[in-house]
């Protein structure tokens, strides 16, 4: 059935408002029993402060600027490593501090993978690809088509499609209840991704460890750290629904990540095949993450309407949909028929703060996804010209095309992965007994 359509549009101009306009506030998790997978509640004022704006902007500011001046200190040191990078109390944080974010990714990332397979409505079922465009696209209210809640911010309020069942799906402040299970907020985005934000703060550490080394720390990698707390903060603060995919993907490429770190530091070798694929997988998901991000910003689906009053040409009329309006006079009887059939138009991204959180999700990715490309061109240029002068099969070959194409991707993937990640240098540790270790990523 056509009210079931899914398809592409452009966002209207109207959502790209800086600062966004009159954002609600945020919704914190309900409390609930401890289990594994919730240790812990999250006090409700804990919640909305760590969401304050200052908070992302003073710490992104000053790890940005402690970095820098660490850089020129490490310089002026012909990057002599510290002191305290050979001994074994630094190798023990360093071992510990890379265990504890391999199990806390793991751990988000099964705690993500049950938020959605409890929110994403199958393309399948009664709605077809319409109720799971809904579902990604709404993170609030009951499951189901037609059934989410949402901030309307021309009346600064939330909304439903089913206004007679608003009243019991409203707390007593007018927001939507944080106990209503079915979509991805309540089910769980609003528990990890809030944890996940503040992850990030705690992942400079990285930048340290490579300073106390004497390494320099790339301008890259300073961006990637601070750009990534803005970003987490700008998905949680909106509740924009596109943060999914950086919890779920960005835990998993974590998990795997850190877990080669640790074993890099007990000087365990890690097969080259799983190394590739992993280097590979972490420059993917930016690529992946940039796309996925921008894609509500071009989806309209439709939903079915509630109620509809079908009235003459002169008169006004009026309905209860998704989005609360009302048709201007000159809509015909017959255009008011065919609303009521075929369901109502739903852009997926409907205020001013979720298209912001977006968008810079997708600018902060840009550079890097940038960055990938032109080594991946340049790698290629450099062995398609190596294999040239050899005069060989490699220079003629289908499969050796592929050949040159893959070890090309690989090492573009290496050189952003260097610059972002700090490459092997996070796999280099002091060995208990005071000595250097170190393992190539």
């Amino acid at each position: 059935m056509s009210k079931f359509q899914v398809w592409g549009s452009l966002p209207e101009a109207h959502l790209f408002n800086f600062p966004p306009a009159n954002p609600p506030a945020p919704i914190a998790p309900a409390h609930v029993p401890a289990s594994i997978l919730r240790p812990f509640n999250i006090p409700d004022d804990l919640y909305v402060s760590a969401l304050d704006a200052r908070v992302p902007l003073t710490i992104a500011a000053l790890y940005a600027i402690s970095a820098k001046l660490l850089n020129k200190y490490n310089k002026a040191r012909n990057k002599k490593p510290w002191g305290i990078s050979k001994t074994r109390p630094f190798f023990v944080f360093v071992v510990l501090h890379n265990i504890f974010l391999a199990v806390y990714s793991a751990w988000t990332f099964w705690g993500m993978v049950g938020v959605m397979r409890r929110s994403v409505v199958s393309p399948f079922g009664p709605g077809g690809v319409a109720a799971t465009a809904d579902g990604f696209c709404r993170p609030h209210g009951p499951r189901g088509l037609g059934n989410s809640i949402y901030f309307n911010e021309t009346t600064l309020s939330w909304d439903s499609a089913s206004p007679s069942s608003l009243a019991h799906l409203l707390s007593s402040g007018g927001m939507p209840s944080t106990t209503e299970p079915g979509r991805m907020w309540n089910e769980g985005l609003n528990y990890y991704g809030w944890i996940f934000y503040l992850s990030k703060f705690y992942e400079v550490l990285d930048t340290f460890i490579i300073l106390a080394k004497g390494k320099y720390s790339s301008t890259l990698q300073t961006y990637h750290h601070a750009g990534a707390m803005m970003c987490m903060w700008a998905g949680m603060r909106y509740m924009a629904i596109p943060i999914w995919i950086f919890c779920l993907f960005n835990s998993f490429i974590h998990s795997l990540m850190y877990t080669y770190y640790t074993l890099s530091a007990f000087s365990i070798r890690v097969p080259t095949a799983m190394k590739r694929s992993l280097t590979s997988m972490q420059i993917t998901q930016f690529i992946i993450g940039a796309t996925f991000a921008m894609v509500p910003s071009f989806i309209t689906y439709v939903s079915p309407i509630t109620s509809t009053h079908v009235v003459t040409e002169e008169s006004p009329v009026t309905r209860s949909a998704p989005i609360d309006y009302i048709i201007p006079t000159a809509v015909s009887a017959l255009d008011s028929l065919k609303q009521l059939i075929f369901g109502a138009a739903e852009p997926c991204t409907l205020t001013t703060g979720e298209t912001f959180a977006i968008w810079i999700n997708v600018v902060y990715l840009a550079p890097l996804t940038y960055l990938f490309i032109s080594f991946f061109i340049a790698s290629y240029v450099k062995r398609s010209s190596a294999a040239q002068k050899l005069g060989g099969k490699a220079a003629r070959g289908m499969g050796d095309e592929v050949t040159l194409a893959e070890k090309a991707g690989w090492e573009a993937a290496r050189n952003v992965e260097r610059e972002v990640y700090g490459g092997e240098q996070m796999a280099e540790g002091s060995s208990p007994n005071g000595k250097t270790t170190k393992r190539r990523a």
